[in-house]
């Protein structure tokens, strides 16, 4: 196990004592050790090269070089794809004119992806669901194509043209090479993002964020003696590595007692009843996510540590640090809908893909969007199985919510009775549908769904002919009209009172 375990890691064998002792695959220590390295190397970066103190030209240069250090100990020589990658792609954005730019550049950044995903897997280490370099570079490819988006709004289109959240992230002008590379691989979010808008990070860089922030959420707290330019991260840095803490002991505790892989056993199968396989498939899934947990809220607090991510402030005053956090907890174990969850968890990959497909796209954008988010996630079958079903359970959960909800918001109880069984209810199709994504294998993943007898994806089928819903643009196009309508209705009585008042000045 100690041989497969050197042998599948790329990066620093600096650690491998520390590997053998607690048991764990060596790249995975390499990278919590590179977290927990770039949170110490955040808090410095904060106190000693505050914007302050130094200029935005160093503070690139040296978050830069951090997060090539940290890519090249955790992956090796594979953290040149990063530098590739990003060459590529910027390459397209100063060559290329800036009408098609937006379009070459996610060709050019998926497609690279992509290539690196088949050649990893299918080429050198199928089946090796661990830390690997294709995972910064997802991270990289959001962050390249929503610049590309960003920069092709801000210098092409009219203001008029574009979206208020659009209009916020428009770019201005072409970043430099320093800038793009800063934003791209800085020691904040190359292991693990979360990813950012480029204004943002711009704003954090040059050290503006606090006072657009303030402006524009002024609660009190900043007006007079109260004043304050910058707000404490301490807090929430503390609360966040909490949160790490119980989730690793979770997952480290339950990950081998609730294996996901035992939900397709030909025993369990045989001699399981169905209502308790269905219980094990939702404790086993309850027992995988602290991983993720663990993950992208320790990313979050090395951002935070560094300054970054401040989100105005609380109705009592306190400091939000959540602009950029990738999931909310409580909301994903509690969700009552099939939107709620995903809405809640990794945040800012959905923001990303409704940024670039889904308020992009002409046909069917949820369709496109579920394939966007397959193709970026990687080539394992199990993926294109999970989001396929996902458009399924995405359009049933949308027909039950117009058509089902409205019923049972007559009374508070009413009500109650719908959360509870619609909490089971998403549990159980949250669960169904990843199922694949954790088995990966086209046998493995068509021996869960067989199990089930394929019983949601019919139910599915049978509840979107039943209670059809319009898509969510021609809702959105009938309330434009509708209030069009109400101007128009309200133009002609005003026309009308103006004129019958005319007539009476005249009379008179």
């Amino acid at each position: 196990m100690d041989t497969q375990t050197t042998a599948s890691c790329t990066g620093s064998t600096l650690l491998q004592p520390i590997s053998e002792i607690i048991n764990l695959p060596l790249d995975q220590v390499n990278f919590v050790a590179c977290q927990l390295f770039a949170l110490l190397m955040a808090v410095w970066f904060r106190i000693y090269l505050h914007p302050s103190k130094t200029s935005p030209f160093i503070r690139h240069v040296v978050a830069t070089l951090l997060g090539f250090y940290l890519a090249l100990f955790c992956f090796g020589w594979y953290s040149l794809h990063f530098l590739v990658q990003s060459g590529l792609s910027y390459g397209v954005m100063i060559f290329a004119s800036l009408e098609h730019m937006h379009k070459y550049c996610f060709v050019v950044t998926l497609g690279y992806l992509i290539l690196c995903q088949i050649t990893r897997v299918y080429v050198f280490d199928y089946g090796m669901y661990s830390a690997d370099f294709t995972g910064p570079m997802m991270v990289i490819t959001q962050k390249i194509t929503s610049m590309a988006f960003e920069i092709h709004d801000g210098l092409t289109k009219r203001e008029a043209q574009l979206t208020p959240s659009q209009k916020y992230l428009a770019i201005s002008r072409m970043p430099s090479l320093l800038e793009y590379l800063s934003y791209n691989c800085n020691f904040m979010g190359i292991l693990a993002g979360p990813t950012c808008s480029y204004n943002d990070y711009m704003a954090f860089i040059e050290g503006t964020c606090y006072q657009l922030r303030h402006q524009e959420n002024a609660n009190g707290k900043e007006n007079g003696k109260f004043k304050q330019s910058e707000p404490s991260s301490k807090s929430a840095v503390i609360s966040k590595l909490c949160t790490c803490a119980i989730s690793l002991a979770t997952y480290l505790s339950l990950c081998k007692l609730l294996p996901v892989e035992y939900s397709i056993d030909d025993d369990f199968i045989s001699t399981t009843p169905l209502h308790l396989q269905v219980i094990y498939l939702y404790l086993a899934m309850l027992a995988l996510r602290p991983k993720y947990y663990f993950v992208w809220t320790l990313a979050d607090a090395i951002n935070n540590a560094a300054g970054f991510g401040f989100n105005g402030y609380n109705k009592d005053g306190s400091p939000r640090w959540d602009m950029i956090s990738n999931l909310r907890i409580l909301d994903i174990e509690f969700a009552t809908s099939f939107k709620l969850f995903l809405d809640n968890w990794n945040i800012q990959t959905a923001l990303w893909l409704k940024r670039v497909c889904y308020e992009r796209c002409p046909v069917n954008p949820t369709a496109a969007t579920f394939l966007l988010s397959a193709m970026w996630h990687g080539v394992y079958p199990g993926y294109y199985l999970t989001f396929l079903t996902g458009i399924a359970m995405t359009m049933a959960a949308r027909a039950v919510r117009h058509n089902i909800r409205p019923y049972f918001l007559v009374s508070d109880l009413h009500k109650c009775i719908y959360d509870v069984i619609t909490w089971a209810c998403t549990q159980v199709a949250i669960s169904y549908t990843v199922g694949p994504f954790v088995l990966l294998a086209v046998g493995p993943s068509l021996k869960f769904y067989s199990s089930w007898y394929f019983c949601l994806h019919l139910l599915c089928l049978l509840v979107v002919l039943a209670l059809p819903v319009k898509s969510r643009r021609h809702q959105a196009k009938e309330q434009q009209d509708n209030m069009l309508k109400d101007v128009a209705q309200e133009n002609q009585t005003d026309h009308s009172t103006d004129n019958n008042c005319n007539q009476k000045e005249k009379a008179t």
